[in-house]
């Protein structure tokens, strides 16, 4: 196990050699506050805490931070697990180091309903902390990283949640902020955990092909220095097999084998000037054949993450397709830690100069307003994380919007006024429809008039971007309230219908005031008017209300519940006892006729909450209880009726139940993340997630959960049906 010593040694080795002029002592005096205020904490590997600020300071000053943000690093769980506060840490070293601490902690105090809603506000919350001060985010990604890197202590429960968390939310940022060197590798750290298998058949693929690609590299290497050489451009080439994560979104994206992958191997080119750039690529294609339609120019069109290089895919002699990336020192930098690079070489601070790298994130911002947190998520991911396409406006101008955006994306992106006004669209000055693609280097024009009605509810649909969804979605909230209203209230009402409910129930005085809280509403006109204009959707109005719509017409139904859900039971199994004698519970069941004993939930049918259950006296063991339909109960042997014995729920009380689903599915890369990714989402604790292949194409995959009742579990047995290939789902029976 590492030492304080060691982490130290490395942590200063670090500064010294990114950060020459550090101001050390009050560095070390960072140290010493923070090993004193983490005295006695342990990590999860029985490692002092200390070590842990130690490893994140590291990584800030790999990223070429300053002194405020290193020791921002040190402190930066001393207020959040230790007795430390605010102006303590204000008065012991600045109020700026106060102020980038007490914005790390912000960051993880959030605790929302939903998962959807908790990373909303965490991610509007790390935005304002972005444009207020950058560093806060970036010690956030370096206290990630850190954890990433020593996630194999955690229970597999956690490792999975916080790999889904850093694959949804962490990696879409560093890339977004350009910090590609720890983007990979919370990628493919994460990738260990949410798909171990197919991580390891990557990763074994390239052990067992270790040799040959190393003497590829070498060849095509040794060709373009020699060349580089004899024309006298100074340069420094090397080459590199491409990430796994990136490798294995290939293989799932385009269905396709480790073997059949194109431009597997990449080669950097870096040199001094960009003139070097442009005679380097020249140089590049005489010696080897250029693949059509693969080359990019982020030189003369940087990402909006100020990435810059020249792409270019070649196939050199052997027929193998490779991409060689060409660009400046400063690009290299800028490529490898982004806006943190960007703010080492201008030494000029947050906010000077800078608005328009930042502009992103007022967009995102502005975004956030009438969203659902789930849409919110689900859109942002789009816009931090996809392709980008380039096109122009008619002066010149570039504006980068997100891969198959539409002329109604470009309209918003240029202004909400621009897009509200439109009734028309040229694309390379041709008529385009609403719908039309836009690709690199397009030239759109759009047509406005003064007395356009507005955008339509169509173009919701056809936009790809989160920025105008929320710009239409804001137009119709401000100018159709009253249609919306009608809207909504046809659509919520035909999906209440839809699901077995009458829409008489919203005029029950008693029952409206508790619908209205958990929908987060004053009135049902405001509630139809945000699913008028699509700040809500009927489906997820109604799924948050359907437990209180079930208890109610339950209690209808059943008056001695006394509104509460009525205790699911079976007929006795023989003639004898009477339920309601004995209300004393084991583990959430109550066995008639017997007052108490030994309860057991078998194995073979996993019940939960809900199902009718029957009893089985065992030998020894007390009462194992089963599923009704448990085909050991259906074909029991006659000469043991008389152990069989009626049980019934008592009222559940929360508590969580194991359970086995078993899913058939069609074989593809990939599947078992997404599974992972709903019981994620679910917020239910895995105990158990295997699979194996079968012939003909086909898999199975077996998941044993915790959930409190049946209700629940079928809700997730519909989202797992949801996913893509996979062809059935049922309760697991051995």
């Amino acid at each position: 196990m590492e030492t304080f010593a060691d982490h130290y040694e490395s942590m200063r080795r670090t500064i010294l050699k990114y950060m020459p002029g550090a101001d050390m002592p009050l560095i070390d005096r960072a140290v010493r506050y923070a090993q004193a205020q983490h005295e006695g904490q342990l990590r999860k590997d029985g490692s002092p805490y200390i070590i842990h600020p130690l490893a994140v300071a590291e990584i800030v000053a790999e990223m070429g931070l300053d002194t405020d943000a290193i020791l921002g690093a040190l402190l930066h769980d001393c207020i959040e697990d230790t007795s430390s506060s605010h102006d303590e840490i204000a008065s012991l070293f600045s109020p700026t180091v106060a102020e980038l601490v007490e914005g790390v902690t912000k960051l993880t105090r959030v605790e929302y309903s939903t998962l959807e809603e908790q990373q909303m506000e965490n991610l509007r919350k790390m935005f304002m902390a972005m444009s207020k001060d950058i560093r806060v985010v970036l010690i956030k990604i370096a206290d990630r990283l850190h954890n990433t890197r020593t996630m194999q202590f955690q229970t597999p429960q956690k490792q999975i949640s916080k790999s889904m968390e850093t694959m949804d939310i962490y990696a879409p940022l560093a890339h977004r902020l350009g910090i590609q060197k720890i983007k990979w590798e919370l990628e493919d750290t994460s990738l260990q955990y949410l798909d171990p298998d197919g991580y390891a058949k990557i990763m074994d693929y390239l052990k067992a092909h270790e040799e040959e690609s190393n003497q590829f590299m070498k060849s095509i290497q040794t060709q373009i220095t020699t060349r580089l050489s004899s024309v006298g451009i100074h340069g420094t080439i090397y080459g590199r097999i491409k990430h796994v994560y990136s490798i294995y979104r290939k293989m799932n994206d385009q269905h396709k084998s480790m073997d059949e992958l194109y431009d597997l191997y990449a080669f950097r080119v870096i040199v001094d000037t960009i003139p070097d750039c442009y005679n380097v690529l020249g140089h590049v294609h005489d010696l080897f054949n250029l693949v059509p339609g693969r080359f990019k120019d982020y030189i003369s069109t940087p990402k909006p993450n100020m990435y810059q290089s020249l792409h270019t895919t070649v196939i050199g002699t052997q027929g193998i397709p490779f991409e060689v990336q060409i660009r400046t020192w400063d690009m290299h930098h800028t490529a490898e830690y982004g806006i943190a690079a960007h703010w080492k070489y201008k030494q000029r601070g947050v906010g000077s100069g800078e608005e328009k790298s930042f502009e992103w994130v007022r967009r995102l911002l502005e975004s956030q307003q009438d969203t659902d947190a789930e849409d919110y998520v689900h859109n942002l991911k789009i816009d931090m994380f996809n392709d980008e396409v380039f096109v122009f406006t008619p002066k010149g101008n570039v504006i980068n919007l997100p891969a198959e955006s539409t002329p109604i994306d470009f309209a918003y992106a240029i202004h909400s006024g621009v897009g509200n006004a439109m009734v028309g669209a040229k694309i390379n000055n041709r008529i385009a429809n609403f719908d039309a693609v836009l690709h690199n280097g397009d030239i759109v024009e759009i047509i406005t008039a003064k007395n356009a009605k507005g955008p339509s509810r169509d173009w919701l649909a056809i936009c790809k971007s989160n920025q105008a969804r929320s710009k239409i979605k804001q137009w119709f909230k401000r100018e159709k309230r009253e249609e919306n209203i009608v809207h909504g209230k046809a659509s919520f009402e035909g999906e209440l219908r839809r699901s077995g409910f009458s829409p008489t129930l919203l005029t029950i005085d008693e029952l409206l005031p508790t619908l209205l809280k958990k929908l987060s509403f004053d009135c049902l006109d405001d509630m139809y008017a945000a699913i008028g204009y699509g700040g809500l959707t009927a489906v997820k109005a109604v799924g948050r209300i359907r437990d209180e719509l079930l208890k109610y017409t339950k209690g209808i139904e059943n008056p001695t519940s006394c509104g509460k859900e009525p205790i699911a039971h079976l007929k006795p199994a023989s003639d004898s006892g009477d339920p309601g004698k004995n209300r004393h519970s084991v583990n959430g069941v109550i066995v008639d006729d017997i007052e108490s004993c030994m309860i057991k939930f078998a194995k073979c049918c996993t019940p939960v909450p809900g199902d009718p259950i029957i009893g089985y006296i065992t030998k020894g063991y007390g009462v194992s209880v089963h599923r009704a339909d448990c085909p050991n109960y259906i074909h029991r042997n006659p000469s043991q009726a008389d152990r069989w014995v009626s049980v019934h729920w008592a009222q559940n009380d929360g508590q969580p139940f194991t359970t086995t689903v078993e899913l058939d599915c069609n074989t593809r890369g990939g599947l078992l993340l997404d599974v992972a990714t709903v019981m994620t989402s679910a917020r239910v604790r895995v105990k158990e997630l295997s699979g194996r292949d079968l012939p003909g194409g086909h898999s199975t995959f077996t998941v044993s959960f915790e959930v409190k009742d049946v209700q629940q579990l079928n809700t997730i047995l519909s989202k797992l049906l949801n996913i893509k290939d996979v062809v059935g789902a049922r309760r697991g029976q051995t």
